[in-house]
């Protein structure tokens, strides 16, 4: 119960604090001290930059989803359009927290942020063409931490992609984009 009488400012300091990322409390906020911890090397193909990041105050509070901590989390891609071919994905986390960019097809007519999510939070990797979510390096790995960049290059086919973090509870929480592969 301790938590509930901890200033918001407080908990903000701890988190940073564990996250290794120093910072400055003033008041009720946080002023973080970070530069990017890493870039990507040139990529191959077309380069789409995906942005990952959590929106809002109440990280410890319960919010509107499981598992959302109280934020509205984001993933947005930009270009949302290349052709098809050799497709450079470059993830910079922008958040607090660590994320993920996993690659899985958009069935037609499906739109994205509504597959079915497993009481683990998460939704099923079946088909996955790839994912960025090893910190600093390309591929696979446990998660980007913040600040910090992670890439993979795929070659997609034309079609419908819905980019997402499919950590607990993040999906469910905004994590996803469309990308579309035109012919």
């Amino acid at each position: 119960m301790w938590l509930h009488k901890m200033s918001y400012t407080a908990m903000s300091a701890v988190m940073y604090a564990g996250l290794g990322l120093g910072g400055v409390a003033t008041g009720a906020t946080i002023t973080p001290r970070r530069q990017p911890a890493c870039t990507a090397p040139p990529l191959q193909g077309r380069v789409v930059d995906v942005s990952l990041s959590e929106m809002g105050s109440g990280m410890m509070s319960p919010g509107p989803n499981p598992g959302s901590h109280g934020t509205r989390m984001r993933l947005t891609v930009t270009p949302s359009s290349v052709p098809a071919g050799k497709v450079s994905l470059r993830a910079y986390n922008a958040g607090v927290l660590a994320h993920e960019v996993v690659v899985l097809p958009l069935p037609a007519g499906q739109t994205p942020g509504r597959r079915v999510t497993g009481s683990d939070g998460r939704v099923s990797e079946t088909g996955s063409l790839g994912e960025a979510s090893r910190t600093c390096g390309a591929g696979a790995g446990n998660g980007i931490a913040p600040g910090s960049t992670s890439w993979t290059t795929l070659t997609l086919r034309p079609g419908r992609y819905e980019l997402l973090c499919n950590f607990p509870g993040h999906y469910a929480a905004g994590m996803y984009a469309e990308l579309d592969v035109t012919g």
